[in-house]
């Protein structure tokens, strides 16, 4: 692979925010990648903990790392496309500033994605749990071997509630920067649940070949509270939000469009479950009988204890009732 002497091969954008903790470790894998040639733009989102001060005492020894200081706290879609406006790269990777990546990474996925002649390329993830345990794999190796390349369709169908633990949305995709600027392609900063979905949705619906690596290079670590691990009514709300912008802004064939559907469909039987719940916690069966009439499928997500407790709160109205 030819690496040119004047622009980076990749850059690696670091949304960072009171990330003190994690920060250095995600910088020191970024500038171990073999093979190609890097450059780090660390974004501080107005950290109140030492994080400007870790990307600086970084920008000060190495020219590879350089830090974007926001004068307003955006979230993370407006960090990220600071970072994507400061960018050299022929290739642009996301880095949460939470998590590593493996040395290797990005020589294997540039290799797979010239092999494939593709504009985005996703991979592996391994994922380290809150005990820091073992690593384990989110998606099974022989799975990802026999999808050379995700379409739209497997993307939208893949980002289906409560239809497995993990879907290709935790993907950390990479971009050929130039294919992000001729498609004016950004993260949307009016959502901050949703906007890296979008994002990648957004650039297969523009016709991006997006290559799939069964390798595992990136690293998840997971945390207490993350925002992707506790499903709440306003990140539901955010998905439809965000849906209703992409379809707004692009036709899509029958395939992703029956895709689409069953996604659509899973939010709101998501909603409804929530609702269900949120229901036998106040003890009100009307509610409960209501929600469960306007969507019976969002039962089916009911489980133990919770669908004890139902039981028992019906079987006590029936009581109270005779």
């Amino acid at each position: 692979m030819s690496i040119s002497a004047t622009q980076p091969d990749v850059s690696f954008v670091v949304a960072a925010y009171n990330a003190k903790d994690t920060l250095v470790r995600a910088i020191d894998s970024a500038l171990a990648q073999v093979g190609v040639t890097v450059e780090v733009i660390v974004v501080d989102d107005c950290s109140t903990d030492g994080t400007r001060d870790i990307a600086e005492a970084y920008s000060s020894i190495d020219e590879r790392v350089r830090l974007v200081a926001q004068t307003v706290n955006g979230g993370p879609a407006a960090a990220r496309n600071a970072g994507f406006a400061e960018a050299n790269g022929r290739w642009i990777a996301v880095l949460d500033s939470d998590d590593t990546i493996y040395p290797v990474r990005m020589l294997a996925m540039l290799e797979r994605a010239e092999t494939m002649n593709a504009q985005i390329v996703v991979d592996n993830i391994d994922v380290i749990p809150f005990d820091a345990g073992p690593p384990q794999s989110m998606f099974p190796r022989d799975m990802l071997k026999r999808r050379p390349l995700m379409t739209l369709a497997d993307f939208i169908g893949s980002n289906v509630i409560f239809q497995s633990t993990f879907n290709f949305g935790y993907m950390k995709p990479v971009f050929e920067r130039s294919f992000l600027i001729e498609n004016g392609l950004a993260f949307d900063e009016s959502l901050r649940v949703g906007e890296d979905y979008l994002l990648l949705a957004s650039a297969l619906a523009c016709g991006g070949r997006c290559a799939v690596s069964a390798e595992t290079g990136y690293v998840y670590h997971l945390r207490q509270g993350s925002i992707s691990r506790v499903l709440e009514q306003g990140h539901l709300d955010a998905m439809l939000a965000s849906d209703r912008i992409f379809l707004s802004r692009y036709k899509l064939d029958a395939q992703a469009t029956a895709a689409q559907r069953r996604r659509t469909r899973s939010i709101l039987e998501a909603g409804s479950f929530l609702t269900l719940v949120d229901e036998i916690k106040k003890g009100s069966v009307g509610g409960f009988l209501k929600t469960a009439i306007e969507n019976p499928r969002a039962l089916r997500h009911l489980r133990m204890p919770i669908a004890v407790r139902m039981r028992r709160l019906v079987g006590a109205a029936s009581i109270q009732q005779q």
